[in-house]
């Protein structure tokens, strides 16, 4: 019997034992309801119309600024709904502010992720806001994002086929990199100078894909286009392709070296002695599509200064998984541990002795 883990999100097993059996009462209009490796529920409206949820904490990280706090708390909880293909358009908010925040914080931080709805397109349509013990960052809260749409135009990551072109947006490890800069910027300029520690604080706003994801599905969807799309999040881009083939049911060929590395990301990975490719990276999108609209997708993507590559295909399930590195042929699995977090915790740790 698999046990609950230590720190993050449960297993696939504790997922399968304890969730799935157990969601409530069944209604015949959920055309997509809780699945490992897809982050959206779809909801038949009738008339052609469908609603696309997905829930995920608010993430708030005050030493980031108030700014980028804001940022970012809004840009995760609207990535895995726009991966759907269609845009946010409504959010709910339940907000447990810890007892520490101020009125002038609070408004800083509001505002801020009032803006970037707006920017997006999301209302905010209901929510729920209180100071408690027991509260702390970064988790305070959760929140619901809403999309409708045609139903004809809506993917989620169980819809690659064999055949797809696999695409990756922006590279390996944005989020770890972009993290890592803003927390420890000096021990990044130390390493590199000036000019790579503002590169790698840049990459911070690259961790987001709703602009990806709406740019790839003005292609066309489904027959027509994008067929799946997932944020590669947890085990960065190795186990954001192993959840979209185990949701799909294909098998992967993948060209390790088309994928792209910024150099910022490199050294910064280097530097606090991650692997990039099972790294976290909020901001990276895995887009599978047919090959006839792969050249378009790119060219999409590059129109709106987005760096995107070709960088494999999806198979037959019984071709099974892997990559190519320098010629060489690798098992692609998934990760299960992400390096990330045991590398941030002994940068905190050092980076206190340090003060």
């Amino acid at each position: 019997m698999k046990q609950l883990p230590d720190i993050g999100k449960v297993s696939a097993e504790i997922f399968d034992e304890i969730i799935l059996p157990h969601l409530g009462r069944k209604h015949p209009e959920i055309i997509v309801g809780p699945k490992h490796g897809v982050d959206v529920g779809v909801i038949d409206l009738g008339h052609g119309q469908v609603m696309v949820t997905t829930t995920d904490p608010i993430f708030v990280v005050p030493p980031y600024g108030w700014e980028r706090s804001g940022w970012f708390a809004v840009h995760i909880l609207a990535s895995d709904a726009a991966t759907s293909g269609l845009r946010p358009r409504y959010i709910t908010m339940d907000l447990n502010l810890p007892l520490s925040i101020t009125r002038d914080e609070f408004e800083e931080l509001w505002t801020v992720m009032h803006c970037e709805c707006d920017k997006i397109g999301m209302a905010v349509i209901s929510g729920h806001t209180g100071r408690y013990e027991g509260c702390d960052y970064p988790m305070i809260g959760g929140a619901t994002v809403i999309c409708i749409g045609p139903g004809e135009k809506y993917v989620t990551p169980d819809m690659a086929r064999p055949g797809d072109m696999v695409i990756i947006t922006k590279g390996a490890a944005i989020e770890a990199t972009g993290l890592f800069a803003v927390t420890f910027p000096q021990k990044v300029e130390e390493a590199y100078g000036k000019k790579t520690r503002r590169e790698a604080e840049d990459v911070f706003w690259q961790m987001s894909v709703v602009e990806d994801a709406l740019t790839a599905a003005e292609t066309g969807v489904r027959d027509r286009g994008v067929t799946a799309m997932h944020d590669a999040t947890e085990c960065g881009i190795w186990g954001g392709l192993q959840e979209i083939a185990e949701a799909s049911g294909v098998g992967l060929v993948i060209e390790k070296d088309d994928i792209i590395v910024q150099d910022a990301v490199k050294k910064v990975c280097e530097l606090f002695q991650i692997d990039p490719f099972t790294s976290i990276s909020e901001g990276t999108l895995i887009i599978t599509c047919r090959p006839n609209k792969s050249a378009e997708v790119l060219k999409r993507l590059n129109d709106k200064g987005i760096r995107s590559s070709i960088v494999g295909e999806a198979v037959e399930p019984e071709k099974g998984m892997y990559y190519y590195s320098n010629g060489k042929k690798h098992e692609l699995v998934h990760p299960k541990v992400d390096p990330f977090w045991a590398a941030f915790g002994k940068a905190a740790s050092q980076a206190q002795k340090n003060n």
